[in-house]
């Protein structure tokens, strides 16, 4: 799409000026220079890169991670959660608001996990670090396309996810608020996505899931878009626009009810540790980092 082009022509073209030379020389590179400086004069007069909207769909709402390097996520469309609880699956990671673990580099936002002892201001001390971002209090939103492309971690015991909870969990609590793990990876399956649903009746290890696995090589060599869309009587899971998986109401065992009939909001985190993935072993090397390119959200047109 045209906003990937420009950013990536962007980069070679600070990259090409470091090393004080034009790669190629080519005519070529000289109108791609001559494209992006268009782009960049267009930013600089308020101009603001619109992302293209997937077919059928209009953007409702999103964040490109275009802001300095080094500054911290749009604090008007994300909190940052902290804390070294558990989370409810035993992480063995502390979560916080610096920047050494969340931070916005080259336009994408960075979350950094860590090996290092950390203790919080509630004197929980942890020996992983990591970032925590929910959209909560600040967009929320029932039915549409939530996609995010991201370059994921890797290693045992490295979780990073994309996901979505509903918005009255503080009334109604886990897993009556629903769930919706639209990336959710372990790092010991590398080639492996798991896209999941988490009812009353079916969460846990009992959630509505399937797993996306690619042809070839592993998420964490490139860049992949992860998709869920999401209708009043079905969920439809993508990776690279390819449908993998849908859950509908008729999937949910008897005795559980279907939850997604209300706003959710978005999380993006790594965890470290935990139920799901076990604990890193002597083969997960840190710092692990997960790169998000962007989220967007979209409503049926």
């Amino acid at each position: 799409m045209i906003f990937a082009f420009s950013k990536a022509l962007y980069l070679r073209i600070r990259k090409a000026s470091r090393r004080k030379v034009c790669p190629g020389g080519s005519m070529k590179f000289a109108v791609q220079v001559a494209f992006i400086s268009l782009f960049l004069a267009g930013l600089a007069c308020g101009g603001s890169p619109e992302p293209v909207p997937a077919a059928g769909w209009t953007l409702s709402w999103s964040d490109e991670f275009n802001s300095a390097n080094g500054s911290g996520p749009d604090s008007s469309k994300w909190t940052q959660e902290t804390g070294g609880n558990g989370w409810g699956n035993h992480e063995l990671e502390y979560y916080t608001s610096r920047p050494q673990n969340s931070s916005i580099q080259d336009g994408n936002l960075v979350i950094t996990a860590a090996k290092e002892t950390f203790t919080g201001s509630d004197g929980v001390s942890r020996d992983y670090t990591s970032a925590r971002l929910k959209s909560a209090n600040h967009f929320a939103q029932a039915y549409g396309r939530f996609e995010a492309r991201v370059k994921i971690p890797t290693g045992k015991g490295v979780w990073p996810a994309f996901w979505m909870l509903g918005d009255n969990i503080d009334s109604a609590g886990w897993p009556t608020c629903g769930e919706i793990d639209i990336m959710e990876n372990i790092g010991s399956e590398p080639d492996k996505n798991h896209g999941s649903m988490h009812g009353p009746g079916y969460s846990g290890g009992s959630a509505l899931t399937a797993i996306f696995t690619l042809p070839s090589g592993n998420f964490a060599d490139d860049f992949h878009v992860f998709a869920a869309e999401w209708e009043p009587s079905a969920v439809r899971f993508y990776v690279d626009d390819k449908l993998y998986s849908t859950h509908t109401p008729k999937d949910v065992p008897q005795g559980g009810k279907w939850v997604f009939d209300h706003p959710f909001f978005i999380l993006l985190n790594v965890a470290v540790g935990g139920d799901f993935p076990g604990n890193p072993d002597s083969s997960t090397t840190f710092p692990q980092l997960m790169k998000v390119d962007y989220v967007r959200a979209y409503t049926r047109k």
